[in-house]
């Protein structure tokens, strides 16, 4: 099929480098314009793009696709498909309907739950043991549009927000290609999403990683997976914050919410609302990610020092 490819992280890149082994054409690829990253604030490409320019595809990055000059370059296509995964920009009406069979969208959930922009953090901070991919035809409202194909996979209790991307990634990738398929061959059928079991992830905001050591542990727990890698889960520790990227609860641990109950190599372990957390995986403000271990060798943390909000 002759493809227009929208995205831009690596999650986006898998896809294309898929589509692209399928023997798919990709006429055109657009991602995000670069960005500015890192301590210099130097301009980075996205995955996206260095992956189109490796195979010498045609590219743009606008910054709207409002533009008329952008549609005209879409429509000079005539692309079968336009397949879109992360790609970060709203896709005005006129540019849905250009392809001949539409736009496509790879969605890192079981649609209708968790439509938006951070469903894979969104799940794992729920609790939930599931998730997977919905394959999906887009219309003009955010997620809501006829679904082509699903697949699940679990959410392991070690999984954290980096591991379930890249876990998704693949399946993804394996789903787009199926349904490509599908539709090339006529056999596969477009079904309405239900009302029931709607949700939105929203965005992700830094505040959220602030922890409230008076929820319980479990829920805690959650939310120290659903931020790695971004935006972290957090608390101040003797007047210093304290990231936290791995942590396990610990039943029948009574003390004050926020109270160190023993700080020994196996962990940091510190009193919830319910339960405790053990804290394995930590890290100091300009410091390297430590194990417990690592970081007790060189501070000492004492039962009975408390943990206060993050600042």
């Amino acid at each position: 099929m002759k493809i227009i490819f929208a995205g831009t992280p690596q999650f986006a890149a898998h896809t294309l480098e898929a589509l692209i082994i399928e023997g798919h054409e990709i006429a055109l690829v657009l991602t995000q314009p670069d960005r500015p990253a890192g301590r210099g604030m130097k301009l980075n490409a996205s995955a996206v793009k260095l992956l189109a320019q490796k195979h010498k595809i045609a590219l743009l990055q606008p910054r709207s696709l409002k533009q008329p000059e952008v549609y005209e370059q879409l429509s000079k296509v005539c692309a079968d498909v336009m397949v879109v995964a992360a790609y970060g920009l709203i896709l005005p009406s006129i540019i849905l309907n250009t392809p001949r069979l539409g736009c496509i969208n790879i969605h890192a959930s079981l649609l209708p739950r968790w439509r938006g922009a951070a469903p894979i953090q969104r799940a794992i901070l729920a609790g939930e043991q599931e998730t997977g991919i919905t394959i999906m035809q887009m219309d003009r409202g955010l997620d809501t549009g006829d679904i082509l194909l699903q697949r699940s996979t679990s959410i392991l209790n070690n999984d954290d927000a980096n591991t379930l991307y890249d876990k998704l990634s693949i399946l993804g990738s394996s789903c787009i290609v199926t349904a490509l398929h599908l539709l090339q061959n006529e056999k596969i059928t477009a079904v309405p999403q239900t009302k029931e079991n709607v949700s939105y992830a929203s965005k992700l905001e830094k505040i959220e990683a602030k922890i409230n050591w008076q929820m319980n542990a479990e829920e805690i727990s959650y939310a120290v997976r659903a931020f790695n890698p971004y935006p972290v889960a957090h608390s101040v520790i003797d007047g210093f914050p304290l990231k936290i990227f791995q942590a396990r609860t610990i039943t029948n641990a009574i003390g004050r919410p926020g109270e160190i109950l023993s700080a020994k190599q196996e962990g940091i372990v510190v009193a919830c609302g319910k339960d405790a957390l053990m804290l394995e995986i930590i890290q100091k403000p300009g410091g390297k990610k430590l194990s417990a271990a690592e970081f007790l060798a060189g501070y000492s943390l004492k039962p009975g020092n408390y943990f206060t909000a993050a600042g």
